[in-house]
């Protein structure tokens, strides 16, 4: 076990009952410090491993810094393609060890065929293969893109992605594949839309399911809600398991883990050795997010939680306003573009640093990124993460 020190100094602004109230979470507290018990959490992929694997490859698309491309190494699938059109994203994976095997292509997907793959899949010879993606979701802005064109798969929209995505997995005809998306496509007012999506795979001629994932559920220490189409040309039964739960679902399964903390996946970058000269939240809200407790956002600072003299109104701003990251519980969503006042913040009122928004998102601790802060920063926000990906994969594998 590790102690974390955690300066008071950098509580300073809290009002004495929201301090009280932190540090009765902790077993010792000093004047100066709170101490915290923590292990380091990270790891590395077995290269090796990977390359001499033949059984399940992958090819994937919309791959960016490559988040489901090592969930599906992790899983057993090695990855012998990769496909975006962000310079960046595709810089990042060719600099990293991990796909030393991997052809990539700088491409979009519209320019791309199944003859492109021939001698990729000549010189692997799978077994069985399987494609991986996370189309963008504009189409499912309007359900009419999903009309019933000559091409049922609507791929002539130059913005239908998820339709490019379907048309090379029905030029390719893999045994399976994954198909990620956010969250918010199963609004209803994309019900329609999500219809015809699935009539699709089914005319492809692939049996799926439907699946909604959180990935605190698998060992992520963030809670990020992603969906994901299952498919495979067998009948798929059952669904990933979750390897960890909450307090109440572990009373009643004990399989399950406790969530991660986010503590223990980035307490060892909280020091000088990774600070930038992003750490620094200087500007309008510096003080009302430094009186902020850890784990609550503005609404810590209204008169609905009873705080002196209230700076805002419950339920007027966006819910990551000021909001900061506990220690002991696993972080919110990482987004690839936050605005100033966005968070998740650090417990002690600064940015996260790079490292620290790689680690939440579960990339291995040796992952090299290529491109500027902002560039890096989006990369990462915009990625699955691997361990999430990896369950994924794994549960297609074994439906395959």
């Amino acid at each position: 076990m590790i102690k974390y020190k955690l300066n008071k100094s950098t509580l300073s602004y809290l009002e004495e009952p929201q301090l009280k109230l932190f540090e009765s979470e902790f077993e010792k507290v000093t004047k100066s410090y709170i101490y915290i018990e923590y292990n380091h959490k990270s790891y590395k992929v077995n290269n090796k491993k990977i390359e001499e694997n033949h059984k399940v490859n992958s090819i994937c698309f919309f791959s960016g810094a490559g988040g489901l491309d090592i969930g599906s190494q992790l899983a057993g699938a090695k990855v012998i393609s990769s496909m975006d059109f962000d310079k960046d994203s595709v810089a990042t994976l060719k600099s990293n060890k991990y796909f030393n095997h991997t052809a990539h292509f700088y491409k979009d997907i519209k320019e791309m065929k199944s003859f492109d793959y021939n001698e990729i899949l000549k010189k692997n010879k799978p077994k069985k293969l399987i494609l991986l993606g996370g189309p963008p979701c504009q189409p499912f802005s309007k359900a009419g893109y999903w009309k019933k064109h000559e091409n049922r798969l609507g791929s002539e929209d130059p913005r239908n992605m998820i339709g490019q995505y379907l048309r090379m997995i029905q030029e390719m005809n893999p045994n399976g594949f994954v198909l990620e998306n956010v969250e918010s496509l199963l609004h209803p007012k994309n019900v329609e839309a999500v219809q015809k999506l699935e009539e699709a795979i089914e005319n492809l001629g692939y049996k799926h399911i439907k699946y909604k994932a959180n990935s605190a559920d698998f060992g992520v220490p963030q809670k990020r809600k992603r969906v994901f189409f299952i498919a495979s040309k067998k009948e798929i039964k059952g669904e990933p398991i979750k390897t960890h739960g909450k307090e109440k679902e572990i009373a009643l399964n004990k399989n399950l883990l406790p969530y991660e903390r986010v503590l223990d996946w980035i307490g060892k970058y909280d020091s000088i050795k990774y600070s930038d000269d992003y750490d620094s939240t200087e500007g309008k809200y510096f003080e009302d997010l430094q009186a902020v407790p850890p784990g609550q956002n503005y609404i810590a600072l209204t008169e609905k939680r009873g705080y002196p003299n209230p700076k805002f109104i419950a339920g007027k701003r966006y819910w990551s306003f000021l909001l900061k990251l506990h220690p002991n519980l696993p972080s919110w969503t990482i987004i690839s573009s936050p605005g100033h006042w966005e968070g998740p913040f650090h417990w002690t009122g600064r940015r996260l640093r790079l490292k620290e928004l790689a680690a939440i998102q579960t990339f291995p601790e040796d992952y090299n990124f290529v491109g500027s802060r902002r560039s890096i920063q989006k990369q990462i926000g915009n990625a699955v993460p691997p361990l999430m990906g990896k369950a994924i994969v794994e549960f297609l594998i074994k439906n395959l």
